[in-house]
């Protein structure tokens, strides 16, 4: 009887473990670490309230960050997401968005269970060191 019950053990204990990999899951705080670490501009980050949402699906964990060389109250949202609906439905907000006008553009990123949303308005060359950075991280 007690050889049964350490087999079953033994045998949930194994498949527990199997099933616990996947994606690796990250913070929004490594992420912003990751911008800093690789000279870029994400100050003064702070958690992200209803209002930071916008119309954006109120969803995952938001965190803000400035780039100050775009001027006051400009940067990215950076979400991590426990969910990968709740990822794919804020990637998609932001694209489509960006599609119905230029005006909306913004430069989107994805990175296992992270999401990186920036202002449009950051040239091209230095977006793609943002995506260089989150990419990095390990």
């Amino acid at each position: 009887m007690k050889t049964k019950l350490i087999i079953t053990l033994a045998i949930v204990l194994l498949i527990a473990t199997a099933c616990a990999g996947g994606p690796p899951s990250w913070t929004d705080q490594q992420v912003v670490d990751a911008f800093q670490v690789a000279g870029l501009e994400a100050d003064n980050s702070r958690a992200m309230t209803k209002d930071d949402y916008g119309l954006a699906p109120y969803v995952c964990t938001g965190t803000r960050f400035f780039i100050p060389s775009l001027g006051e109250d400009n940067g990215g949202r950076i979400f991590a997401c426990d969910d990968a609906k709740e990822l794919e439905s804020l990637e998609t907000y932001y694209t489509e968005l960006g599609k119905s006008s230029a005006l909306f553009f913004s430069w989107v990123y994805k990175k296992d269970n992270i999401l990186v949303q920036i202002n449009g308005n950051l040239p091209e060359d230095q977006a793609k060191q943002y995506e260089a950075a989150l990419d990095g991280l390990k």
